[in-house]
């Protein structure tokens, strides 16, 4: 199931498949018409001569340029892509690129004219004229004009698209909307009782007393999902306790170890390379981190863009302090959620040790890197406040309240280390207090 999806998650992302399905579509309709043109009477066709007159050679010269303009579009427009894949690469993150390759507006743009292109080809095969028996499809051809009709408009729409979304705003926001769902997705319940932090720390006892036998990864790759749940049924199976050694997002080389087992009472598991494969197939790995299971890479982009936005090179304070806006609402919106805990227990006993981010590392890697970057930048000092100020609004748990302080904390000293005036750390302190 784990590399289905990641299968899926890789040809959803990619540029080919959506243009492929309306090539594939453009011949259906094609074949489509034509079949139709054979059927039906065409004497009735002639009371409209400006839409069905065209002689075979009239529609032959029509189709024909219709086929060129729409491949040397189609063209342009693959040459417009790329070089703003290259510009959004330099300019802000190369992370940010799997998201303008997904993006269903330019897959359809580009699958739009290179379906009326092979659109064309298909019915131009099947005009005849003069000794080869006159056979003229004119709804077929009728369908070929008025797609080019409507080319005009999906190329100025095009246009607009690709300016707009090469904007910094619109980069940050798609980014931000893509991880607020994974956040969603992922994170669904709201922020409840807190556990019961003694019977983990036993379960955590129980757990840490046992001896580890490795799995090998089968290849090297990011973990792009994880199946908890088979994890869990395997472990039950087997009567062992088992142990993730990479979280989400984290790189694993091949032959490094990729879970830990254990059997409760000693003993070794024989871990045979058919027990091994199962345990492999419980994690999608891939060649890249993705948002789908990933709400941290999520987080990771728009700090990215936000470094990008602070190095000396592009120095762009307005765009880093974007960046900051959407963290903080991202923040806001997990702390409000439950995060599940890395320990997934059956009878009292452990069967699986996760490897999961807590509140307060989402927090860090949102801020961490900002903050460091930010060296003499009281804008972006402020704005991290007002940020975490927001945050705090929406949790009332004293362990997230306290990651919220120390990353304030950390602010402060920042700003009293690398502000040159008293004017500007005068400003961040009282920031500070609000921060409390």
């Amino acid at each position: 199931m784990n590399r289905l999806r990641a299968l899926w998650l890789n040809i959803n992302a990619s540029f080919w498949f959506v243009p492929t399905l309306m090539v594939a579509g453009a011949i259906l309709l094609a074949f489509g018409l034509v079949l139709v043109d054979v059927r039906i009477n065409h004497d009735g066709l002639a009371d409209y001569p400006l839409l069905f007159g065209a002689g075979s050679d009239g529609a032959r010269g029509m189709l024909t340029a219709i086929a060129g303009s729409m491949i040397t579009v189609a063209g342009l427009i693959f040459s417009l892509t790329l070089s703003t894949l290259a510009q959004v690469s330099s300019q802000y993150t190369p992370r940010v690129l799997r998201n303008f390759m997904r993006d269903r507006g330019n897959q359809l743009v580009l699958g739009f004219f290179v379906s009326i292109f092979v659109y064309c080809l298909i019915v131009l095969r099947t005009i005849r004229g003069g000794d080869e028996g006159r056979f003229i499809p004119s709804l077929a051809v009728l369908m070929g004009l008025v797609l080019a009709l409507v080319s005009i408009g999906v190329l100025i729409f095009f246009i607009h698209h690709i300016a707009s979304s090469i904007q910094a705003s619109n980069i940050v926001r798609n980014a931000a909307e893509e991880t607020e769902a994974a956040i969603g997705r992922l994170f669904p319940d709201e922020l409840g009782q807190p556990a019961d932090e003694t019977e983990a720390q036993a379960l955590r006892q129980q757990a840490g007393q046992l001896q580890w036998q490795f799995v090998p990864a089968p290849a090297s790759g990011y973990v792009q999902s994880v199946d908890e749940d088979g994890l869990l049924d395997l472990a039950r199976e087997l009567g062992c306790v088992v142990r993730m050694e990479h979280g989400m997002g984290g790189f694993v080389a091949q032959g490094a170890a990729l879970v830990a087992v254990a059997r409760y009472g000693g003993g070794e598991i024989g871990l045979t390379e058919e027990l091994r494969g199962r345990f492999s197939t419980r994690f999608g790995l891939g060649s890249q981190r993705t948002v789908e299971q990933d709400a941290g890479f999520g987080l990771r982009q728009i700090v990215d863009i936000a470094l990008k936005a602070l190095s000396p090179g592009i120095n762009d304070t307005t765009t880093a302090l974007i960046c900051v806006d959407y963290l903080g609402s991202l923040l806001a919106q997990l702390a409000g959620r439950r995060l599940a805990g890395p320990l997934r227990a059956d009878e009292d006993r452990v069967r699986v040790l996760a490897v999961r981010p807590s509140f307060g590392d989402f927090v860090a890697t949102a801020f961490d890197q900002i903050r460091i970057n930010a060296d003499g930048n009281a804008a972006v000092y402020l704005r991290l406040l007002t940020a975490l100020a927001t945050v705090g609004q929406r949790t009332q748990s004293p362990a997230r309240l306290r990651a919220l302080r120390q990353q304030a904390g950390l602010i402060g000293e920042a700003a009293r280390r690398t502000l040159h005036t008293h004017y500007e750390r005068q400003q961040v302190q009282a920031r500070l207090a609000e921060v409390g």
